[in-house]
């Protein structure tokens, strides 16, 4: 495992967030995303395969399956074992863990800091939400995010074509309010829902189901995937509005 840390961070404003798109171009227009449970997220496209939020099966996460895959780059939202086990990833990736930018093989990729529950981070501390370009599609992924989104981080977020957010609730990340909330202040152009219960919780997972969320999104297209890949271009992108997308965990 290879930290990338503050030292490799490169300080950078809003002004370079303008050129974000233009300076990302990639070898290839298909983007696949591949659901391992909780938050957990495999992206392969445009050269590079890149695995988001490894958690070890316990609480939550207890009946999934250990994402134990092999990859060039691993991106975390804290070091919580249900987004941030790394201990046992085989290989020898690179680890972004901190909030800063950071230019990885000619790709850009933006953590930015959130808090990891609703007391200002006193309790759970921060939260990364990871921002990158690939295979031509703007990646959002707000890890654990608790706080409402403010105004500095919404430009630092920019608009996602998609937007991977937490629903399930619980002391550490959005409830579905919280989560509808944060969507109409992104305006993604594809939702998919991360954070809630599922059968691999155990009795003691405080997080709620996914039902609780679309209830709340009624009007909102819901798209049920049927299977836990998704692969995506930029041509299948709405041209307007918002679409969830739900994918499937094979138990």
């Amino acid at each position: 495992m290879r930290y990338a840390g503050a030292g490799l961070v490169t300080a950078l404003g809003t002004a370079w967030l303008s050129g974000f798109e233009a300076i990302h171009a990639q070898t290839s227009d298909t983007l696949s995303i591949q659901w391992l449970g909780h938050t957990c997220f495999l992206f392969s496209g445009g050269g590079k395969r890149i695995l988001v939020n490894p958690f070890r099966p316990l609480g939550c996460t207890q009946g999934y399956r250990p994402p134990k895959i092999e990859t060039e780059l691993v991106l975390i939202s804290s070091q919580l074992l249900d987004e941030g086990a790394v201990d046992e990833l085989p290989g020898d990736p690179r680890l972004l863990f901190e909030p800063g930018v950071y230019n990885v093989e000619g790709t850009q990729f933006q953590g930015i800091r959130t808090d990891h529950d609703r007391v200002g981070g006193r309790r759970f501390g921060f939260n990364i939400a990871w921002r990158w370009q690939q295979a031509g599609i703007n990646i959002l992924h707000l890890g654990g995010a608790a706080a409402p989104i403010s105004v500095e981080q919404k430009i630092l977020m920019g608009r996602p074509d998609v937007l991977f957010v937490p629903t399930g609730g619980g002391a550490k990340a959005y409830n579905p309010t919280e989560a509808k909330a944060a969507i109409a202040t992104l305006n993604p152009k594809i939702v998919i829902p991360t954070h809630y219960r599922t059968q691999a919780a155990a009795d003691t997972c405080d997080i709620v189901a996914l039902d609780e969320f679309l209830k709340l999104m009624d009007g909102m297209p819901i798209r049920n995937m049927d299977t836990d890949t998704m692969t995506l271009s930029k041509r299948d992108l709405p041209d307007s509005g918002s679409t969830i997308k739900v994918l499937s965990y094979r138990f």
